[in-house]
């Protein structure tokens, strides 16, 4: 027997193999590393609505989600803030547009809120409330937001103002209230791309930490004309 020829392998097949098995071990590697982060994502949502323990200097909401609003009218009219932002607002609305959803609030939107207009994403929600809470020496937020976006809404937000302290009050949405999460399709699909949204802005923020900024500061730049309903937030 011609020992040259006992291994009758092609030279090439071993190389292609073991590519293969790496190819195929880290895309599992990935998979387990992102199944378990969308598990600590998700362990971070609220399932009911907790008033905050405490009052702050002022309350920011982000627009975007059902009942966020009135639930931040809530708390000021219950003096857990001094002044509210609502963040987010479409250019075309004014406060009379608001009042009209709002009508048990009317001395309050004349006297304690502020609306901006210039934010179109929740990254420059975070400058815009940044903007806002320097000007009026704040050193403290009750954030008000939808649960699911709440993670990556105090993420945008300490990075921003790292000095300031967040109280987080996570909005439950009826969906959310009627339904299991994983019986939603549409539920599922929400989260699962807000969790991409949180991972890409966490990517970031621990760049930007070690002094490499991938993308501009938005409040360093003009806002563009949103392209979004009245009442929608791209969070």
């Amino acid at each position: 027997m011609d020992l040259q020829h006992a291994d009758s392998t092609p030279r090439d097949a071993r190389p292609r193999g073991l590519l293969r098995a790496i190819i195929v071990g880290s895309m599992a590697i990935l998979f387990v590393g992102a199944a378990v982060g969308f598990i600590a994502f998700l362990s971070q949502l609220r399932g009911v609505e907790i008033k905050p323990a405490r009052s702050a200097d002022g309350i920011v909401v982000f627009t975007g989600g059902s009942s966020r609003v009135s639930d931040a009218m809530e708390l000021l009219a219950g003096g857990y803030g001094k002044r509210l932002l609502i963040s987010g607002v479409h250019p075309t609305n004014a406060v009379s547009d608001i009042s009209r959803s709002l009508p048990d609030n009317q001395s309050l939107l004349g006297c304690c809120v502020d609306l901006d207009r210039s934010a179109i994403n929740t990254r420059s929600n975070a400058a815009e409330t940044r903007r806002w809470a320097r000007e009026r020496g704040f050193k403290s937020l009750i954030v008000v937001t939808s649960n699911y976006h709440m993670p990556r809404a105090i993420l945008e937000l300490s990075h921003a103002m790292p000095d300031v302290t967040l109280i987080p009050f996570a909005v439950i949405g009826d969906r959310w209230r009627d339904e299991p999460w994983w019986t939603s399709g549409a539920t599922l699909r929400l989260l699962l791309s807000e969790y991409a949204k949180y991972v890409a802005a966490e990517v970031r923020v621990r760049f930007a930490g070690v002094g490499l900024e991938l993308m501009s500061d938005p409040s360093d730049q003009p806002a563009p004309a949103p392209r979004r309903p009245a009442t929608a937030q791209a969070n």
